[in-house]
């Protein structure tokens, strides 16, 4: 059990730390929304997206409150068994029923912790840096008592706030700066740190934090050499179609189940997402190939070289975080041509997205019109979006109405 003396220290030295640490600019979050329910907030994201400065920008709305970060090597050995010391050395220090708590999965059995303090009126905030932990430890104790915030690196509207740019200006110098700052984004990312710094080692040691830390160490991974393959491979063939079974034989595993068991590990730290084929058969879904998506572009482009070529990977990648940032169901189609992505809401598809570099009549303008339009006939849309890098338009096309949209524009054509 930790004494009583060294979490008293910890407590003020993080609390003195985290009331004075830089807030940064405002994420795109309804502050209101997450302050008035009683509901515990969870905020889950990858390594360094900015949880804890969330937390702190929520922090900011309270006149006092408790802080703990048990990613501290202090309290290493902190248990189940010193959540209890804990609350005295908060009490010890005044009265308030607002509790913030980063990197909480590091204690196992916390989430019975927080189902008492719960019970007991207090509104909690955690933070937390695995997805699939946070998910089956909420769903198995804290049904219902919860609101979950999924945390990205930088949407481009919080890149040009951190830029500085105004990006709500309609004149000719206003769009050449969002489209000047629109390739930066592109290229490098949103990571906070790594937009402050410029540093590309920063970038590198969190993919080398993630794939040690929180996959090789904590799961026991014993293909080392391998795992690490299979990540360097997803990096530099993001947005493709892959099956298990293909990457089994590409990269020697000994079989096809370990490669979806360490995708699933990546996916649990945030690292990629995979993206499933729609179907109507739940069981064609899973066993259809899936397509692959990274955290962001700038990780993905230091971590995997970058060809030129790469530039309608990344637009493609890019739309689909923003996508995920927008809290949306995605799915890719594809039947006799392929759409790229797929919306659903609830029991229906409602929009269908092709995403390209730009629109060619007779280079590739038939296949990503008849693609998209396939789509469109298939889950009765009558209007259909393509995102290019910079061609606008719109037309008629069969009775279907086909928007040609700037990928700049559609990302900041609504809060997200």
């Amino acid at each position: 059990m930790i004494k009583m003396a060294l979490l008293s220290e910890v407590i003020e030295d993080q609390l003195n730390k985290f009331k004075n640490r830089d807030i940064g600019i405002p994420r795109n979050v309804e502050f209101d929304k997450y302050i008035k329910t009683q509901q515990i907030t969870i905020i889950s994201g990858i390594r360094r997206s900015g949880k804890s400065t969330l937390l702190a920008q929520f922090s900011k709305k309270f006149e006092n409150f408790y802080y703990f970060n048990f990613d501290d090597d202090r309290i290493a050995d902190f248990a189940l068994e010193d959540f209890q010391e804990l609350m005295i050395a908060f009490q010890k220090l005044y009265a308030s029923k607002i509790i913030f708590l980063d990197e909480i999965q590091n204690v196992e059995g916390w989430e019975r912790f927080i189902r008492r303090i719960y019970d007991e009126g207090y509104k909690i905030f955690i933070t937390g840096s695995n997805a699939k932990l946070l998910s089956s430890e909420l769903a198995t104790h804290l049904t219902g008592r919860y609101v979950k915030i999924e945390l990205y690196p930088f949407s481009f509207k919080e890149f040009l706030r951190f830029k500085k740019v105004e990006y709500g200006k309609k004149t000719s110098a206003a769009k050449a700066e969002i489209l000047k700052y629109f390739d930066e984004y592109l290229k490098f990312g949103g990571f906070p740190d790594f937009l402050k710094y410029g540093d590309e080692e920063f970038l590198k040691r969190i993919y080398n934090d993630i794939l040690y830390k929180d996959l090789l160490v904590r799961f026991k991974i014993k293909e080392v050499k391998a795992f690490k393959q299979l990540a360097a491979f997803l990096f530099t063939n993001f947005t493709k179609e892959v099956s298990y079974n293909s990457l089994k034989n590409i990269l020697g595993f000994k079989s096809s189940t370990s490669v979806r068991n360490y995708i699933d590990f990546m996916q649990e730290s945030f690292l990629v997402f995979e993206l499933y084929k729609y179907d109507f058969s739940l069981k064609k879904q899973f066993i259809s190939d899936k397509k692959l998506y990274v955290i962001d572009n700038g990780l993905r482009n230091v971590i995997s070289f970058y060809f030129s070529e790469d530039l309608g990977k990344s637009l493609e990648n890019l739309v689909f975080l923003e996508l995920k940032r927008r809290g949306n169901e995605i799915y890719y189609y594809k039947n006799k041509k392929e759409c790229d992505f797929l919306i659903k809401d609830k029991a229906r598809i409602i929009q269908a997205i092709q995403v390209s570099k730009d629109i060619e009549p007779g280079k590739n303008k038939d296949r990503e019109l008849g693609g998209l339009m396939e789509a469109m006939a298939e889950f009765n849309l009558k209007e259909g979006t393509i995102l290019t890098q910079f061609q606008e338009d719109s037309f008629q096309e069969n009775g279907y109405t086909v928007n040609i949209v700037p990928i700049w524009k559609w990302l900041l054509d609504r809060d997200a």
